[in-house]
């Protein structure tokens, strides 16, 4: 039963089989949708690699930057400069410093 249902579904009204031309149509339509799948997946690896260019062109413009402004404040404020470096160390030392472990129960 199942096979009639089948075989009258590919028949066209004239009662030829048009399987053939079926499966056809259905490799194209496959080829057609993995042709699209890959052309999306090409183009959002391409913006992916562009974003990810600019990112790190920003991050290196800042970095330059940032090292132009210490270097140019060290030099002009040598004391200044030294003082914040000491005050750093010695917050990072205060941060870092654990209190002594208690040896006995009567601690």
């Amino acid at each position: 039963m199942t096979d009639d249902r089948v075989g009258g579904a590919v028949r066209n009204y004239s009662g030829k089989s048009d399987v053939g031309r079926v499966s056809d149509d259905a490799k194209t339509g496959a080829t057609a949708v993995i042709n699209q799948a890959t052309d999306a997946v090409q183009k959002a690896y391409g913006q992916a690699v562009d974003a990810v260019g600019e990112g790190t062109d920003s991050v290196k413009q800042v970095a330059i930057e940032g090292h132009d402004f210490l270097k140019k404040f060290i030099e002009t404020k040598p004391h200044t400069a030294t003082l914040v470096a000491i005050g750093i160390g010695i917050f990072i030392g205060y941060a870092a410093h654990q209190p002594p472990r208690r040896r006995y129960w009567w601690d």
